[in-house]
């Protein structure tokens, strides 16, 4: 079966516009005391991992999104540039007590349970200047994503989330969809 196109028109990421799947953060005056503004981080289930990523050909279109259960993540454009990604809520459940258990609830290899994203729930924030994004546990993501040929992005997650936390939806292989971001 040939994928359905499903094109996508990014929204410019904001505290507001970005509230159901993390936080933006902007830069605050050297000094100012610790608040809501500022990055709400879940690092606690392992050792913190702060890198640069280098990224290579990611053109603007996706059918994988990906989810970590165990942490918060934090990504952000090194030079400022504009970056987009692709985002869904975040869909963990509890089977024993969650009303979703009558939905098709699946588990992950690293043994927690959530229900695959709706191809309905995606959206594309579009990431512009000296900002980053701080995503929620288990808000599904795909990206970054970027016209020029790489990009360098700085990354806040576990030093073993790629390994041990990394479950993935891919909408052509279940969904016979894949989204263009229309920019």
């Amino acid at each position: 079966m040939e994928a359905v196109v499903v094109k996508v028109k990014p929204i410019e990421a904001t505290p507001e516009t970005f509230k159901e799947f993390g936080q933006v953060v902007q830069a605050s005056d050297d000094g100012e005391e610790f608040g809501p503004h500022d990055a709400q981080l879940d690092l606690s289930q392992g050792t913190p991992r702060f890198y640069i990523m280098h990224l290579q050909d990611r053109a603007l279109k996706f059918s994988k999104i990906t989810h970590h259960a165990s942490v918060t993540q934090c990504l952000g454009s090194i030079s400022g540039d504009v970056w987009y990604l692709g985002v869904a809520k975040s869909s963990i459940v509890d089977p024993n007590v969650d009303e979703k258990k009558g939905e098709n609830v699946l588990q992950s290899r690293s043994g927690h349970f959530f229900v695959p994203p709706a191809v309905d729930s995606v959206r594309v924030f579009k990431i512009s200047g000296p900002k980053f994004l701080k995503l929620n546990r288990g808000t599904w993501h795909a990206g970054p994503l970027f016209k020029p040929d790489s990009m360098d992005f700085y990354n806040l997650e576990l030093s073993n989330t790629n390994v041990v936390d990394h479950t993935c939806h891919d909408f052509d292989k279940e969904n016979a969809t894949v989204f263009v971001i229309d920019e």
